[in-house]
């Protein structure tokens, strides 16, 4: 597994080996032994799935102290624009963002500390995003900020979001915990 550095401090693109033959593709999207070795998470207490439909924006999301957790996202169907935002008081790149482009083909991931927003718009037709988290969800400390308060360049210029999402704090506002 290849890890690639984002411009955010300990957020990186993984980039497995694809195994691809006449029958399909086989990927392994963790290895303990990798990640612990790579200084990366290698505990984690739950993995989920979204399925979204075209023009959807998930997020800005995240989990508030002490139930924050690392994240790593991928997509298993379909291709979606990624994008992590650094809440991180003390880092030289809080209130930046860092933009992939994940794909079922690509079958990269991304690897999300704790302190950093995540989101995505999907660009197929349906996407399915796989989540694993390092600590289990925890409504009261689930939130997020406004996924159009930080200049992100999404694609989609008329994007279906939630109510839920569309509620959340616009990030000037936002007074961070991490």
């Amino acid at each position: 597994m290849e890890l690639k550095e984002s411009s955010i401090s300990g957020c990186y693109e993984l980039i497995p080996k694809v195994f691809l033959d006449e029958r399909g593709t086989f990927v392994k999207t963790f290895h303990e032994d990798i990640f612990r070795d790579c200084g990366l998470e290698t505990n984690f207490a739950e993995e989920y799935y979204s399925v979204s439909y075209k023009n959807v924006i998930r997020g800005l999301h995240f989990q508030l102290p002490p139930n924050e957790h690392t994240k790593i996202v991928y997509c298993v169907q379909g291709s979606v624009q990624d994008v992590v935002v650094d809440l991180r008081i003390q880092s030289p790149t809080y209130g930046k963002f860092e933009v992939f482009s994940l794909s079922a083909e690509k079958a990269n991931m991304v690897y999300i500390p704790i302190g950093l927003a995540h989101g995505f718009e999907v660009l197929s037709e349906t996407a399915i995003m796989m989540y694993k988290v390092s600590s289990v969800y925890s409504p009261e400390h689930d939130t997020g900020i406004l996924w159009n308060s930080v200049n992100i360049p999404w694609q989609i210029r008329n994007p279906i979001i939630s109510q839920r999402d569309q509620s959340f704090i616009e990030f000037p506002n936002f007074r961070s915990l991490f």
